[in-house]
């Protein structure tokens, strides 16, 4: 069985060739070294160097802070790439994706000449806290306080289920400042990992995604500088708010491209398996399962590519982004559990990419937004007549 494809219209040859620099270098550089990553429950930092050495891990960062000036659409072929592959360990979105962009969008330029080139050559880790352990998705909620000081700001409070907390150089903190209640009072700061009082707690044993390392964080008053406030105070929330979308798509992106190997995966392997004589493959439930999924998957990739010229374009807005999200990540959880069930028992097995598929897939439901919550941003959005 043929698989089923549209062209792909969004992507032009440079971001081609991108595509094929990042794909041989995960061949040689990722793939025969993830299961030991996993192990370990954390991504070594040679390999973030070797990633900056190759321009992979900021190519939309302009070239005077030592990037490519790339589209978005270079982030998009980064994570299919990483996602085609199967590398689950080392999360680039939340590096050059996310926390990049943040310092792009709303750093003063010290802070960006700063973190910038460092962030580009990976010799600077970054990531981003916001979840605490009692509030979850609300982040109007937090705890963490920012008090002005003489000399800037003292740092109070705790970060939960962090990616990349153990391995950071600098994390993006929201904090509340001022001692205003609700969305006006979140202010986001540049936190260097050095600082005394930062301090990296246990790394947590998840589910899947186990190459990644997930850490808790604690403030113990720690000093800041004036200049560790990134843009305006009190205007954290909007600024979260702003950049949602992008945080969004690139978990659309990866349920996308990990559903796409999971079907791939699937009919590899029910073309060589027999039961009872024949092919698996040869089962007309089996044939029935992968039709729905190869149909399911040209709308996916559709809407997918949609999203990701609107987004190049300045045009996602939030409940797009929120509905990409939604449905692409329920649709990547129902497509790994339907094709792991074609393996049988092997299915089941570690050893078989499936299942560890299957346990990474979960959190895509979560993360980013609960499935909850983004059914809420589109409810509004229709209430709004948006």
């Amino acid at each position: 069985m043929a698989p089923l494809t549209l062209p792909r219209t969004i992507y032009d040859e440079t971001h081609e060739l991108f595509r094929g620099t990042v794909r041989r270098f995960l061949e040689c550089e990722a793939v025969p070294e993830h299961d030991g990553w996993e192990h370990a429950g954390i991504t070594p930092r040679s390999f973030w160097l070797r990633a900056g050495q190759e321009g992979l891990l900021c190519p939309h960062v302009p070239e005077s802070y030592g990037g490519a000036g790339g589209d978005y659409r270079f982030l998009a072929v980064l994570g299919e790439e990483l996602a085609r592959a199967g590398i689950t360990a080392a999360n680039f979105a939340v590096h050059a994706d996310i926390c990049a962009s943040y310092v792009l969008h709303y750093g003063s330029e010290a802070q960006k000449q700063r973190w910038l080139p460092a962030m580009v050559a990976g010799t600077a880790l970054v990531s981003i806290a916001m979840t605490e352990p009692d509030t979850g998705s609300d982040l109007q909620a937090i705890r963490t306080v920012a008090e002005r000081s003489a000399d800037g700001y003292r740092l109070r409070g705790a970060k939960t289920f962090i990616t990349g907390g153990a391995n950071c150089d600098m994390c993006i903190v929201a904090a509340r400042t001022g001692g205003i209640p609700g969305s006006k009072g979140i202010s986001l700061f540049l936190v260097d990992a050095v600082l005394p009082g930062f301090q990296k707690g246990r790394s947590l044993q998840k589910l899947g995604l186990k190459g990644q390392d997930t850490a808790e964080l604690v403030f113990d008053d720690v000093a800041l500088p004036r200049d560790a406030l990134l843009g305006e105070e009190g205007a954290g929330f909007k600024y979260l708010m702003g950049e949602l979308p992008r945080e969004r798509l690139a978990i659309a992106v990866l349920a996308v491209a990990t559903s796409q190997r999971a079907f791939d995966l699937a009919v590899e392997y029910t073309r060589r398996r027999k039961a009872f004589g024949q092919r698996i493959l040869d089962f007309q439930n089996t044939r029935f399962k992968l039709a729905e999924i190869q149909s399911d998957l040209l709308a996916a990739w559709c809407l997918l590519d949609r999203c990701i010229e609107s987004h190049a374009n300045g045009k996602l807005t939030v409940p797009q982004a929120a509905a990409a999200k939604l449905w692409t990540s329920e649709l990547q959880c129902r497509v790994v559990d339907t094709c792991l069930q074609m393996f049988g028992g092997y299915g089941y097995m570690l050893e078989y990419p499936i299942a560890r598929m299957y346990a990474d897939a979960r959190i895509q439901r979560i993360y980013g937004g609960t499935s909850e919550i983004m059914k809420e941003v589109v409810a509004r959005a229709i209430d709004a007549g948006d």
